[in-house]
Formats: structure tokens, sequence, C-alpha cells
């Protein structure tokens, strides 16, 4: 799976499976570059048919783990004006089974859905605190899902 918008990455994930359960390492530091290192980890679980985003940060980088646990469909919109691929707008599939890093940086506007039935689990290691120190700090997201005349449609 490779992305046509720049700064995106995308990397299957391999689980490891012996008669114990499994192991699937979810990010490495050694392969993320210092910039993109992860300040904080979180969990979420989205209910079929529910869509998460779209959204976007000035400042930070998510890198997303998707589990496996469901299939999902990723919504990439590059609102960056310096980016070479700057307007370009992508929907990926990853389907149940498959297990996905995805960085995406800030700038690109995200949104990822549900399509399966039943829920699924995605992890998240973004560079930037929520609400930054103490959550002392404005919340660094612009959230296109409450506008009503977003041009970050979601249309499938």
């Amino acid at each position: 799976m490779q992305s046509r918008i720049e700064g995106i990455v995308i990397r299957v994930l391999s689980r490891h499976e012996d008669s114990r359960g499994w192991l699937l390492e979810l990010f490495r530091q050694d392969e993320l570059s210092e910039a993109l290192h992860p300040v904080m980890g979180y969990i979420s679980s989205t209910k079929p048919g529910v869509t998460r985003g779209p959204h976007e940060h000035r400042q930070q980088t998510d890198v997303f783990c998707f589990t496996g646990s469901a299939p999902f469909r990723l919504y990439l919109w590059d609102n960056r004006p310096e980016s070479s691929t700057h307007g370009a707008r992508e929907r990926l599939e990853i389907p149940a089974g498959e297990y996905v890093s995805l960085i995406v940086p800030a700038g690109v506007v995200h949104a990822y859905r549900n399509v399966g039935p039943t829920d699924g689990l995605v992890f998240n290691f973004p560079n930037r605190l929520y609400a930054g120190q103490k959550r002392r700090e404005e919340v660094d997201e612009i959230r296109h899902e409450d506008d009503p005349n977003s041009p970050f449609r979601i249309d499938d």
C-alpha cells in the first residue's frame, strides 16, 4: 500500500504468532525521525459505520496503527500550500486482518471510517501532547467535520 501524498508513510506491520498468542510492533524509535518520536499514546474504538474526522493539525504529526480488528477506509487531503502534492486527495482501504502503520504529517486533513460489522481498534502515537503540557494550551486541531461548508467532504 502506498500513498500519492507527500509525507504520508504507510508501513505494513508484521504480526508474530506462537502458541501463547500474537505480538505486533506498533512503532520503533529507530524507524522514526526524531521529530516524529511520540510523546503520548492512546487507543480508540470506533463503532461500525462511524467516521472520525476529517480534521487536521497545525503542528502535530500522527502515527496511527490499525490493528486488523475491522476494515477501515482512510481519507486524506493535502492542505499544505508548500507541499508538492498540495490539493491531492485520496481514499485508501485497510482490510480486516491487515496491520498497518500510517504517518500523517501536520497540514494533511485526515479521516477514517470503520466499514466493518464489528468495533475497530486504532492506536495513535502523536508527536505533540493533546492540549499541551498539563492540558493548558489550545488544542492543535482544525475540525472540518464541524463545518457544513468544508471542502473536505466524504462522498462515498
